[in-house]
């Protein structure tokens, strides 16, 4: 069976783009063996996915998009990509070229989600030529029990990429996991919601 292939994406930075791939991933490697891949130059990604290897707790792969390109890659029922922030051009169109779902974190606030436009054009852009892939915004970083403003819903009415109905809150375990340099899988009880959310946008990608 061919891996599913997730690629997150925003030309935008500061969307907890990176975050959410890797727990993604992590959430992901509890089902299947699973393959992340950095494709950011940043390589953000190199020390968590070391530390997460060392713990030994999940059977999830790691390697930068240059080693994915040279092949050599061991079998994964997941593949999971973080792309550069760029808006565009060919290396974009190669990386998300090979995905089957994009998701589009943006936060949910009216100036982010049209900083983000011109990346959900591209997608849009992308989908007419390729019309099997899957792409969502994921409103990340939501504050608890707030409500989407009245211009938030409209610029994302007005940019029709489709919102995944699982919002990513803003929590401090997300970042105390960073910190730790592991997943909220690893954080224990206090990460139970935190975890919960990362569950329920997983089942929404791989219905």
């Amino acid at each position: 069976m061919a891996p599913l292939r997730i690629a997150l994406y925003n030309g935008k930075g500061g969307c907890g783009k990176t975050t959410l791939a890797w727990n993604l991933a992590m959430g992901l490697a509890r089902r299947a063996p699973t393959l992340l891949v950095d494709a950011d130059p940043q390589g953000s990604l190199g020390d968590w996915a070391d530390w997460a290897g060392s713990e030994g707790r999940y059977s999830i792969a790691f390697c930068d998009w240059a080693g994915w390109c040279e092949g050599g890659q061991p079998d994964h029922r997941y593949r999971v990509t973080d792309c550069p922030p760029r808006l565009d051009g060919d290396g974009i169109e190669a990386i998300l070229g090979q995905a089957d779902v994009v998701l589009l974190p943006v936060l949910p606030s009216p100036l982010d989600l049209w900083a983000s436009r011109r990346s959900a054009e591209f997608l849009q852009d992308l989908q007419g030529r390729r019309p099997g892939l899957r792409g969502y915004f994921v409103l990340n970083q939501v504050e608890a029990r707030s409500a989407l403003s009245r211009a938030s819903q409209s610029a994302i009415a007005a940019m029709g990429l489709p919102v995944l109905p699982v919002r990513v809150a803003r929590r401090a375990v997300y970042r105390s996991a960073a910190v730790d340099g592991v997943s909220v899988y690893h954080m224990g009880r206090h990460a139970a919601a935190a975890c919960d959310e990362i569950e329920r946008l997983i089942e929404e990608i791989v219905k």
